[in-house]
């Protein structure tokens, strides 16, 4: 049986749209399967050669004050891991949460052999689960992680407390006003959709790749240069409220992506203001 198929586990979002995008160029037989599909894993597997689990139900704040919302994401990763400890010719490609999993680095930007150190319990699901597919990866399987940040771009749905990009965008197309945890001045990474696509389908062309990586721009904007970016490209402003800041949101995150680059001879191509420009455009073009 021919096994040059990619299974996205959870590839019927953002990211797994695009990335199928991106596989179906090399000419890959790409299978999607959903959360709710795990009774198919074992019927699709043995066509697959590389596995990218990208399947995640939660976000730091809708976890926030229930830790118990990332039992199904914990009980998904180990059933899959499972399953792959009889298939040692199988890679799998880890997505897990270079916002989140580092917590507040002592220094930036944060490298991947900076320390674990999650404030949220979905950066604790996060790191929690590399260190299950670590133990899949010390039995002589590869295993790639991976740590992108904040992932934007054309064809992002609206998620409450999810994608500020997306999120400032939608408000300015609205007129609505938007609350702001802090004082806006908090930094994030942020990578273009299309960037992250590339990047894991170079990956997959690399079968016995183990590698830890991050995967982001390597700039940081902080979150009022975001607004004014928008701003500036929808010609409007976007109202704005300011709220007291959050405990589970990590205050500075910028990831040093050199690894990842040098691994694939990789880097980013599209610059935040050009990403928010052709996302602007995508949602004007939306029902």
């Amino acid at each position: 049986m021919r096994r040059d198929g990619v299974l996205l586990l959870g590839g019927a979002g953002f990211i797994g749209n695009a990335l199928a995008r991106r596989l179906q160029r090399d000419k890959r037989p790409v299978h999607i399967l959903g959360r709710q599909q795990q009774a198919q894993l074992e019927q699709v597997l043995p066509q697959c050669g590389t596995v990218v689990h990208l399947a995640c139900s939660t976000t730091p704040g809708v976890s926030a004050s229930n830790p118990n919302l990332e039992l199904g994401n914990l009980t998904l990763t180990l059933r899959l891991l499972d399953l792959l400890k009889s298939r040692p010719d199988t890679h799998l490609i880890f997505f897990s949460s270079g916002g989140t999993v580092y917590g507040n680095p002592q220094s930036l930007p944060v490298t991947e052999d900076s320390p674990l150190a999650p404030l949220s319990h979905h950066g604790a699901s996060k790191a929690s689960q590399e260190f299950f597919c670590g133990a899949l990866r010390a039995r002589g399987h590869a295993v790639t992680i991976l740590r992108p940040s904040n992932a934007y771009g054309p064809g992002q749905t609206v998620k409450s407390g999810f994608g500020l990009v997306r999120t400032v965008l939608e408000h300015a197309r609205l007129g609505t006003e938007m609350e702001i945890w802090g004082d806006g001045e908090s930094v994030r990474d942020f990578i273009h959709v299309d960037d992250v696509a590339e990047a894991c389908a170079r990956l997959v062309s690399l079968p016995d790749d183990s590698g830890t990586y991050n995967l982001g721009s390597g700039k940081g904007h902080s979150v009022n240069e975001v607004l004014r970016i928008v701003e500036s490209v929808g010609r409007r402003e976007v109202k704005k409220t300011y709220r007291p800041a959050r405990t589970v949101d990590v205050r500075n995150i910028v990831l040093d992506i050199s690894r990842l680059e040098t691994r694939l001879s990789w880097a980013p191509r599209i610059p935040l203001e050009e990403g928010v420009q052709g996302s602007w455009e995508w949602l004007l073009g939306q029902p």
